[in-house]
């Protein structure tokens, strides 16, 4: 084998004398290069573009939006969720002060430049320039509802000086407001309020209806709840001609005699609205009823009892229900422990 092995290695070198002698070393045809091979993984493609679009974003055009409450309701009922965690002592957990933090920015924050509205003036003329047509309503002593004889449908049991006594919008709702579809600040219009509703030491102007910061002692279940006006505003809920503030501020002026005749349809809208959050089948009402009955309470505490004790039954729903001027009374749980209605 050794002499085979050199005789192999002896032939190798002459071959490749061989070649180099007759210039051949480079003449090995060269190979093609081979295409690279494709990869496994598939090509990313471009995202496509979304075919729905906020809610928030398509309200903000100049179009007309609808009243959405069923966001409303989702909103509250994820309120109400957190205010479980709500301790006796008056603790909060982290999402409520989340939520309360949140609720001071929007009323602390600075306005946006924005032009003010070309007919600002005549705006606010008309804000003020109406003379009550209708008389008080008349209240039901067996139900606690009042009555408006105008609108007979509409039988709110919680009158507008009521709400704001004991506690409502964590004392901001009269707050200096800039409303950026108006391009200006709205400020002392609360002075509009009969002066009995304010006077007597009975509210605390600057805690309870101009305070720039949401405070939920303030409110009568003492919890945070709802939207901010800026919020509202964004939504298209509120009409500027008629009230800059919503809801609230409607029913002071429907509720001292104003009524808007002028074709508009606003006090069928906002009574509609109210009809919807707590009427006879208003879903913040029967949630609120729901929850009496799911607890196993059968009876509505009286205002007199510890106010804690009669906040264990969804507080953020109370309160909700109690800026749109209802309360719940024992006929209505009566009924509806008797009849889910």
């Amino acid at each position: 084998m050794d002499g085979y092995e050199a005789r192999r290695l002896a032939n190798i070198k002459r071959n490749a004398e061989l070649v180099q002698d007759l210039g051949l070393e480079d003449s090995k045809p060269e190979q093609e290069a081979k295409p690279p091979a494709p990869s496994s993984k598939r090509r990313k493609l471009d995202p496509a573009p979304p075919t729905r679009t906020s809610r928030r974003l398509a309200s903000a055009t100049s179009r007309p939006a609808t009243y959405n409450e069923d966001a409303l309701i989702k909103q509250t009922v994820s309120d109400t969720r957190s205010s479980r965690a709500k301790t006796k002592n008056g603790a909060r957990n982290k999402s409520q002060k989340t939520k309360t933090e949140t609720a001071k920015r929007s009323t602390t924050a600075s306005p946006a430049p924005a032009a003010k509205h070309p007919d600002l003036d005549t705006l606010r003329a008309g804000w003020t320039s109406w003379t009550p047509v209708a008389p008080p309503p008349t209240r039901d002593e067996t139900t606690g509802k009042y009555h408006f004889t105008s609108h007979p449908d509409f039988r709110p049991n919680k009158s507008p000086e009521s709400i704001l006594r004991e506690g409502a919008f964590g004392g901001t709702y009269f707050r200096p407001l800039f409303s950026k579809r108006l391009g200006t600040t709205i400020e002392d219009d609360w002075r509009e309020l009969p002066s009995e509703w304010t006077s007597g030491g009975g509210i605390n102007v600057e805690k309870q209806l101009t305070s720039t910061e949401y405070d939920p002692a303030v409110n009568k279940y003492g919890v945070s709840c709802g939207q901010s006006i800026e919020e509202w505003e964004a939504a298209g809920w509120i009409r500027h001609e008629y009230d800059v503030r919503g809801w609230f501020q409607w029913y002071c002026r429907f509720w001292l005699g104003r009524r808007l005749d002028d074709g508009s349809g606003e006090d069928e809208r906002q009574i509609s609205r109210w009809k919807k959050c707590v009427g006879e089948t208003g879903r913040w009402r029967r949630i609120l009823l729901k929850k009496y009955v799911q607890m196993g309470v059968r009876s509505v505490f009286d205002e007199d009892d510890d106010d804690e004790e009669r906040g264990e039954v969804s507080p953020v729903v109370h309160q909700t229900c109690h800026h749109w001027a209802y309360e719940v009374r024992q006929e209505a749980l009566d009924r509806f422990w008797a009849e889910g209605k």
